[in-house]
């Protein structure tokens, strides 16, 4: 297993196809089915390119088992620190600790930006990713932000850690 930065543009859609497989294994249950159906790894392609945004990838062999990406807050409620803006595995990686690196490679990207501390969103009802960032020192701060994804209301959780 290799984790390197995404290349621009050439990885673009093997990371969508990524959060897909990641999004309809992850979010069953808690996303509408039919909302979940209809991804396609292009629906990524805009976010995937936002300014300052930095994504690594874990390869297995030739494939994107593992994407991560990062960048300065874009909340500006939050200036001044880094977000994890997204962690997908391909179901077939989950469980192994192959997140672990991807998510190092994220922190150690924000603390060379000189970032002292690092927030992340988590979908309530997420407990798999929950559970894996409290193992990583996240913890929650607190903060809930409501939103919409295919007609259902959805609530996601912010979990905080320092970089130091």
């Amino acid at each position: 297993m290799i984790v390197r930065p995404a290349a621009d543009g050439d990885d673009r859609l093997a990371i969508g196809q990524v959060y897909v497989d990641s999004w309809r294994a992850a979010y069953r249950g808690l996303i509408p089915q039919a909302y979940l159906d209809g991804l396609d790894a292009r629906n990524w392609l805009g976010v995937l390119d936002a300014p300052q945004r930095t994504s690594f990838l874990l390869l297995d062999g030739d494939i994107i088992a593992d994407t991560c990406s990062c960048c300065p807050a874009r909340n500006p409620e939050m200036a001044g620190w880094g977000e994890v803006v997204s962690l997908y595995l391909k179901p077939a990686y989950w469980g192994r600790g192959l997140g672990v690196p991807l998510l190092g490679a994220a922190l150690d990207e924000l603390a060379g930006q000189g970032y002292p501390s690092v927030y992340l969103w988590v979908l309530k009802g997420n407990l798999r990713a929950q559970a894996f960032y409290r193992r990583q020192g996240f913890a929650p701060s607190g903060a809930r932000l409501e939103g919409e994804v295919g007609g259902q209301p959805v609530e996601e959780i912010q979990y905080t850690r320092p970089l130091a």
